[in-house]
Formats: structure tokens, sequence, C-alpha cells
């Protein structure tokens, strides 16, 4: 003889099924119990130091910015972006990806940067192509100037 299964029942196992999801779903250290989100915790505003116990977040930089040649740049294979500096102390920095089939770009020379794969060159100034057969420009990528460093942002 099969029992009917009540509505009382049903509820009760659904309520502690997702008791269980939200506990599973919370952050370790967290103590909103998965309650709260990413937006809870906004990051501190620019200019405010870390909290105690927490890493500086400013990535190390990339290079001095007298290692980049003005009317040139250098590539930074790990970081997959080139760094040019069009003329004395503006620095732009780009995907180092090539936007035709996705080469890295392997060198910076005679104002543009240059993929050894099929030719093409963009220019060091806005990465606009300077010659194909790429079609599109390299991404810009954000850094920081300050201080002497060159930094991603």
């Amino acid at each position: 003889m099969t029992h009917p299964t009540h509505r009382r029942t049903v509820l009760t196992a659904a309520a502690g099924t997702a008791a269980a999801l939200v506990t599973g779903c919370s952050k370790y250290g967290d103590d909103s119990g998965g309650a709260g989100d990413a937006d809870d915790n906004p990051p501190a505003p620019s200019g405010a130091s870390a909290p105690t116990g927490q890493q500086d977040p400013k990535p190390a930089p990339l290079a001095a910015t007298s290692d980049i040649p003005v009317g040139g740049g250098k590539v930074f294979k790990e970081q997959r972006v080139v760094v040019t500096q069009p003329e004395a102390g503006s620095f732009k920095a780009f995907a180092s990806t090539c936007t035709h089939q996705g080469c890295d770009v392997a060198s910076v020379s005679d104002g543009t940067i240059n993929c050894p794969c099929h030719g093409s060159r963009f220019r060091v100034a806005d990465a606009s192509v300077a010659g194909g057969p790429a079609t599109q420009p390299l991404p810009p990528r954000a850094i920081t100037v300050e201080s002497g460093s060159i930094r991603l942002a």
C-alpha cells in the first residue's frame, strides 16, 4: 500500500534543500551565510589604503619609463601587452595579439608594432593598421604611469 505525500512534507523538504544550497554557495569566511553578493563590499576608493592584513592590489611595474624608447616600444610577452612611447612622455599600451590570425607581435621598430606571422604592422601612436593583412587595430590596454614606472591598470 502506498502512502500519499503530504504537502507539508514536500514544503519542509524544499526548505531544507534551499537552506543547504544557500549555505553551500557562501564564500569561506563570509558571515552573511551567502545572502549577500559581491556588491555588498565595494572596493576602497582610489587613494585609500588597504585594510590591515591585505596586500596592496597595485600590480608590479612592467617597466621603467626610461626602458621605452621615444618613437618605439617594447613587447611584454608574459603580460601579452605592448607598450609604446609615440612622443616623449606619452605612453600607450595595446594587446600584443595580432588581429589578423592571433599571432603574438614580436617587435617594435621604425614606428610600427610588427607581427612576424604574416607581416602585419601597427602604428605605435594608436595601434592602427599600417600594413596588412590585418584590417583591425590592436585593442588598447589600460596602464598607469607614475614615478617613472609603467603598470597595467
